[in-house]
């Protein structure tokens, strides 16, 4: 059975930083790409950022980019987000989500699993 758990969100004042923790079992690491996304109350569900393992590679929105960084622990399954500068439009709730396809991707059609969420408040 597939499994992704995320944890790590919380309450931040704006300009901190959190780490978001995606544990991901029932499925191959390397095989997936593993995405970020986050939706906003009254907002559309948006990509934050992905990783491809089996590729090498990386994809930020770029309203992230140069704050937030993806990354993966093979040995333990889990993908990261280390999220710094926060700004209080990060505010969202979180979600990580496994791709059908290896290659980095933001389009939410070619993921299949999805976690639960974890909340990110970031107060001004």
């Amino acid at each position: 059975e597939v499994q992704l758990v995320e944890s790590g969100g919380g309450l931040v004042q704006a300009g901190g930083s959190l780490r978001l923790s995606c544990a991901a079992s029932g499925f191959t690491f390397d095989d997936y790409a593993i995405g970020w996304f986050r939706q906003a109350p009254g907002k559309e569900r948006e990509g934050v950022s992905c990783i491809s393992r089996r590729f090498g590679s990386t994809y930020y929105a770029d309203s992230v980019k140069g704050r937030f960084t993806i990354s993966s622990d093979n040995a333990e399954n889990t993908v990261y987000l280390q999220m710094n500068s926060l700004k209080p439009e990060d505010t969202a709730v979180y979600y990580c989500a496994k791709a059908r396809i290896s290659g980095a991707t933001m389009t939410p059609a070619y993921y299949d699993y999805w976690g639960q969420g974890t909340q990110v408040t970031v107060s001004s």
